[in-house]
């Protein structure tokens, strides 16, 4: 970077700390008239409740009514003196404000001695996280007003700060020199990674190798006393990450994960800040890209099903296909945890190669998959015949109970069979999937192309390795059709021998 682009650079990170400063101060109002002893008894009070110091001290943040989550991780962090936690919360969720700012505060507040450090992705990153609490005890003025003036000359630089208080802040890029990080006899109590984890570092195994070994050794090495206290903050929106690794080979560190919204009812989970509709608008922009930013559930790249075998085209008309078969793989209990209701319409085509038209791919209850089945079903021309079929279960009765109640409500009569059980290993049958896909004779609409369904259907065949542990769903209802159609497939092309007369030889002279 050349010195006039680094000059430009700070003047814009100073006039941004101008403006976060002028932010604050806004933000006041102070108690004026209030006695000394109205005065102590608020702070007490105020001190007893993380949610209530946010709201009295950071009016600024506080544009919505704090999320229980919040108070209860605050509240686990100070019962920690000696504590590795993860707050794997969904993006946009105050993961940095409660994690830098707020807790911080509140604990110093509390009278315990602070020295915070702060892990960016980069050094610059950490200062301007850094800053943001540098900010508070430079215009805060509820602060300041009830704690004294905090800012001394000489002890006020960018990306390390002393207050008068006995608050210590610095800050930190990943991988760098933790070695002299100390304040006087005072050594680092609590430290944050915050968004530490960008994506090009999660491609590199070696590297998030190295940096986890950095945390284990260079980091925690730093804090020494009974105050020792690790917060990592950032989303898992990779499958292969740092807070992965650290929570995988130490079982006793914490883990606090917080969704942003239920997928199954899209209630969220700061209910004071978003709506249910927020959540499907979300989802409706790309279900993979919102389930691995807000759910914690990052998308999953194929090694055995790779994305180079997904072939995407114009299928021919609905009427000109050898035959439809739609496979419902059934599930019951609509929860964020269950198997997903399955629903997917594969046609055979002239040239034997099999489509996937349609798709349903839910954690729903069973009536969702229902209602999708019967609405696409009476929108086919008269001419038109899907085989629908389920997949036997144990409770049957229930099935057809709903699955007639469903079709009384519609006044639609959906014609489905019951598919037995295949006894064969579902990961073999869905492996044997692999060489239709391999001669491109496996091909998916281009309207299912940016589909919410479809995308979670997709991350779920991607997921298919050896002792894979995700849902099978969406690919299992695949092999069951696909398999129904294969008998199609094969009659067509077998052609029986013809008997008659041998053919004289022709002359050869």
């Amino acid at each position: 970077m050349s010195k006039a682009a680094q000059r430009k650079r700070a003047q814009g990170l100073i006039e941004a700390y101008r403006q976060r400063l002028a932010a604050i101060k806004q933000a006041g109002g102070l108690r004026l008239g209030e006695s000394g002893t109205d005065q102590q008894q608020r702070i007490k009070r105020v001190l007893a409740d993380p949610v209530a110091f946010a709201e009295e001290y950071f009016p600024h943040y506080c544009q919505a009514k704090s999320a229980d989550f919040h108070a209860q991780a605050a509240r686990r962090i100070l019962r920690g003196k000696d504590i590795r936690i993860v707050l794997r919360w969904a993006r946009a969720h105050a993961k940095s404000v409660w994690a830098d700012v707020i807790i911080p505060i509140w604990l110093w507040a509390r009278g315990e001695p602070m020295y915070l450090v702060i892990i960016g992705s980069s050094f610059d990153k950490a200062k301007t996280l850094l800053s943001d609490v540098q900010a508070e005890f430079e215009a805060n003025e509820r602060l300041l007003y009830d704690f004294g003036e905090q800012q001394m000359a000489g002890t006020w630089q960018d990306g390390h700060f002393a207050t008068r208080g006995g608050f210590v802040g610095h800050a930190l890029g990943m991988g760098q020199s933790t070695r002299g990080i100390r304040q006087r006899a005072l050594r680092p109590t609590y430290i944050v990674l915050d968004d530490c984890e960008t994506r090009q570092l999660c491609k590199n195994p070696k590297r998030l190798g190295e940096m986890v070994q950095w945390v284990e050794t260079d980091v925690l090495g730093t804090m020494d006393g009974p105050l020792q206290r690790l917060v990592i903050a950032n989303n898992r929106f990779a499958p292969d990450m740092i807070q992965v690794r650290l929570l995988e080979k130490h079982t006793d560190w914490v883990l606090n994960e917080v969704k942003a919204y239920d997928k199954a009812t899209y209630a969220p989970a700061w209910p004071a800040k978003y709506t249910a509709d927020y959540w499907r608008a979300k989802e409706a922009d790309g279900k993979l890209a919102a389930h691995a930013e807000y759910l914690n559930e990052p998308h999953v790249e194929g090694t055995i099903f790779t994305d180079e075998l997904f072939n995407y085209g114009t299928p021919p008309r609905i009427d000109r296909f050898k035959k439809l078969v739609a496979h419902w793989d059934v599930a019951y209990a609509g929860t964020a945890t269950a198997d997903y209701n399955a629903v997917r319409v594969w046609g055979l085509d002239a040239d034997n190669r099999y489509w996937l038209l349609a798709t349903y791919c839910k954690q729903s209850k069973m009536r969702g998959a229902i209602d999708w089945m019967i609405a696409y079903d009476r929108a086919l021309p008269a001419s038109v015949v899907v085989h629908w079929q389920y997949e036997s279960q144990f409770w049957n009765e229930e099935l057809q109970r709903t699955l007639d109640e469903a079709c009384r409500d519609a006044g639609h009569q959906l014609r489905i069979s019951r598919a037995e059980l295949s006894k064969a290993h579902k990961y073999d049958r869905i492996l044997s999937l692999h060489p239709y896909y391999q001669n491109g004779r496996v091909w998916y609409s281009e309207k299912l192309k940016g589909l919410g369904d479809h995308e979670v259907g997709l991350a779920q065949l991607k997921g298919i390795e050896p002792g894979y542990s995700g849902h099978d769903d969406a690919p299992d209802a695949d092999e069951r059709a696909i398999s129904n159609l294969s008998y199609e497939a094969h009659v067509a092309s077998y052609h029986p021998p013809v008997f008659g007369a041998r053919p004289r030889p022709r002359n050869l002279y």
